[in-house]
């Protein structure tokens, strides 16, 4: 202890005596590239989303879904002020200046998030022009970020609005790359800009992938990783280097800013989130022991085929699987697909997320759901409704990390809300009106609040265009 003591104070007396050291010390810690990259990771580029306005609203007689596995039937919701404010029976009281609408025969949800859409970066029309989710430009680009190429008037958004219930969505880079960049998580609302749309407060994402995508990329051009034990080796020199960058910046080190390594950097601190394409179990049991050696925690598994073989590994790891409902065989890794993932994940008490990957299936999450329930049953895994509704909402804010602000109707949540037009665990139901944050952006009643795009001559069911 003496001794301890003793060199302790030599190391003081030494920076007092020589000025020269003292002032070195000084510079590093106030080194302008050491605050930036401290501070770069929370949002350079800052929400500027404000809420649409709305009314106090109060949902009377419909089937309540909570998005949290309960069930009220014949329940009331009331928000306000672009909150939930209570959530109950019929007993229920509605306050006298709310806007009361009959739910009768309806359905109540939380708004449908989708965990894994590529919107605004592949937006519609689809040209070659608009490609801007992969830069394939080298193996890891964990320097790029979704948002810088999310263009907000793509006709998907106000699609997913109408006809999914969409009210929050995760833009993930594309697969080509083990680092694909950062993700983005946006509130479904019309804006000018991208910055008008982010989702106040979600932390980032980063987007990385497994297996076939990067191997068959980079492999083609005659460089690594051209296999699966290449995509391993790349990854975790990626993870050495981010490591060393991390410790340097803690130590007041830095000299100049890395923006990849700035975000490789985050994930190590707990700020970002690691969104993992993967397919195969044996690949998504390597990655979760490469998150142990390097201290983080895979969010998602994305696409997650055989997350049924490995239930009890990602339960342990708290590890979430983002699934289709039946997509299989498109490529060699699909092939050991099967339509009852979703109930073998359930049952084993992993967390289980239907999610798009497309366009069109955005629009449909529900109906995705409802069939992964059904594969389920036909296997003898019986899944309450409530609880398959979890699967498109609180489960993928979760994985999000937006699940304190959305993905329930719970007291003092966004009031991101679905009414239905029957249960949308059917095939016939559609959203009949949707809020977002209170906010009535979709009435299938009003032409006022129906989506219009340049690049579409009509809605379903409005008769022959003009």
């Amino acid at each position: 202890m003496r001794a301890h003591k003793l060199l302790a104070g030599m190391a003081a007396l030494a920076l007092v005596a020589s000025p020269g050291l003292a002032e070195k010390k000084k510079k590093e810690e106030a080194s302008p590239a050491v605050k930036a990259a401290k501070d770069f990771n929370k949002n350079p580029y800052p929400s500027t989303y404000k809420p649409y306005p709305g009314e106090p609203t109060a949902l009377v007689g419909a089937t309540v879904f909570d998005g949290a596995g309960g069930r009220i039937d014949n329940g009331t919701v009331l928000f306000a002020d672009g909150k939930v404010v209570a959530i109950g029976g019929a007993d229920l009281a509605v306050p006298a200046n709310y806007r009361r609408i009959d739910g009768t025969g309806k359905f109540v949800t939380p708004g449908i998030i989708d965990i894994h859409s590529h919107l605004g970066d592949y937006p519609s029309p689809s040209v070659q022009a608009h490609s801007d989710g992969n830069e394939a430009t080298a193996p890891t680009t964990p320097d790029v970020w979704a948002e810088h190429s999310v263009w907000p008037q793509d006709p998907g958004f106000s699609r997913a609005l109408a006809n999914g219930g969409i009210t929050a969505l995760q833009i993930l880079p594309g697969s080509a790359n083990l680092v694909g960049g950062r993700s983005v998580t946006l509130k479904n609302v019309y804006s000018r800009t991208v910055q008008g749309m982010k989702f106040p407060g979600a932390p980032y994402g980063l987007k990385m992938a497994c297996g076939e995508n990067p191997k068959r990329v980079y492999g083609a051009k005659g460089r690594m990783p051209s296999t699966r034990m290449g995509n391993l080796a790349v990854n975790r020199a990626n993870w050495i280097k981010a490591s060393e960058y991390r410790a340097k910046r803690n130590a007041g080190k830095l000299e100049t800013r890395d923006l990849a390594m700035e975000s490789m950097a985050g994930v190590l601190d707990g700020e970002i989130l690691i969104q993992n394409h993967c397919y195969r179990a044996d690949e998504m049991a390597i990655v979760l022991d490469m998150a142990k050696e390097f201290g983080y925690k895979v969010s998602a598994f994305h696409h997650a085929t055989e997350a049924y073989k490995i239930g009890d590994l990602l339960k342990a790891a708290g590890t979430c699987s983002a699934i289709w409902a039946d997509w299989w065989g498109f490529k060699m890794e699909s092939y050991d697909a099967i339509p009852e993932n979703a109930g073998i994940l359930q049952k084993a008490g992993a967390c289980v997320v239907i999610h798009s990957d497309d366009e069109n299936g955005i629009q449909r999450l529900n109906q995705e759901a409802a069939k992964a329930q059904g594969d389920a049953r036909r296997a003898g895994i019986e899944i309450p409704d409530a609880e398959v509704i979890r699967w498109l909402t609180l489960n993928p804010a979760t994985a999000m990390g937006i699940n304190q602000q959305t993905g329930s109707l719970e007291k003092g949540k966004m009031a991101d809300v679905v009414l239905w037009n029957g249960n949308p665990l059917s095939v016939y139901a559609r959203p009949d009106k949707v809020w977002v944050d209170g906010a009535l952006l979709f009435d299938a009643a009003d032409p006022k609040r129906r989506p219009v795009s340049d690049f579409e001559l009509g809605q379903v069911g409005e008769g022959d265009v003009k």
